[in-house]
């Protein structure tokens, strides 16, 4: 019998204490700018909670309207535009 595979809670921070608006884009929203909002909290800190099944995904912020990567992930891989995308990996 095949195992399902369980979303699992997920946590995306950045700290950007002068930004205006941040929000999460990746592979598992088709880099939608939109769709995933940040929180910001009193230390500057913006987080985006979000629940992914099993797999790679990669990802970055978008930081009042600049591409910006997660200064925490340590693997990241080079794009179509010349930069890095960083990876998360959930197990």
């Amino acid at each position: 019998m095949a195992r399902i595979s369980k979303s699992r809670p997920a946590e995306f921070k950045i700290h950007a204490p002068e930004a205006k608006k941040v929000s999460l884009a990746g592979s598992f929203n088709n880099w939608n700018t939109k769709k995933l909002s940040a929180i910001k909290d009193s230390q500057g800190n913006w987080k985006v909670n979000i629940d992914l099944k099993p797999g790679k995904y990669e990802y970055k912020f978008f930081v009042d309207g600049t591409w910006a990567n997660d200064p925490h992930c340590t693997y990241c891989i080079p794009n179509s535009f010349g930069t890095n995308n960083c990876v998360v990996e959930i197990k």
